[in-house]
């Protein structure tokens, strides 16, 4: 055995329990998963996570910018680090029922998440988009929101693959304070 196994390894504070990488910990899928935080029914009054968020202030709603009609939140339930969200504040569940000014600042925000994001962490691409109605895989199919989600060249390795797990090296609170540091000025 190599003399460095043998030793036990130096303790890191803030670390969390030492376990040599023994197992994989990714507790917020699980709240996912089982449903928490989806609303009961269609109406914005039956629990739209989407409606509530932003009464919160922006560190606890996660918000990276507020606009008129729309605001850009973090993803609770992220595909990748950065993820975002453009989200009317009117409950409205289908893109051809936003007004003129709410289709505007969706695309002027977006466009904003875009630059925030390659300012603050070099993203080289993007997949943007929205699922519209639960059929279409939209996890809160009665309020309509944009996903922004950055990528970088090799950012897919075997973690999606095999342990159905996404590495995400930084706290949800962390990256909104970053992002709303680097959005654009309008």
């Amino acid at each position: 055995m190599l003399p460095c196994m043998t030793s036990e390894p130096e303790q890191q504070i803030g670390v969390g329990t030492q376990d040599a990488f023994q197992r994989l910990w990714t507790p917020h899928r699980m709240a996912y998963i089982q449903g928490e935080n989806k609303p009961s029914g269609p109406g914005a009054d039956d629990g739209c996570p989407f409606c509530s968020i932003p009464a919160k202030s922006d560190e606890d709603g996660l918000i990276v910018r507020r606009g008129e009609h729309v605001y850009a939140v973090l993803n609770l339930y992220p595909y990748n680090g950065g993820h975002l969200m453009t989200v009317p504040y009117r409950h409205v569940a289908d893109y051809t029922d936003l007004t003129v000014p709410e289709t505007a600042e969706l695309a002027e925000l977006t466009k904003q998440a875009m630059t925030a994001l390659r300012t603050a962490s070099g993203a080289h691409g993007f997949n943007i988009g929205m699922n519209q109605g639960a059929v279409a895989g939209a996890g809160i199919a009665a309020h309509l929101h944009q996903h922004i989600v950055p990528r970088w060249g090799g950012d897919t390795n075997f973690m999606p693959v095999v342990g159905q797990t996404k590495v995400l090296p930084q706290l949800l609170g962390d990256t909104r304070k970053m992002l709303a540091d680097a959005w654009p000025e309008s």
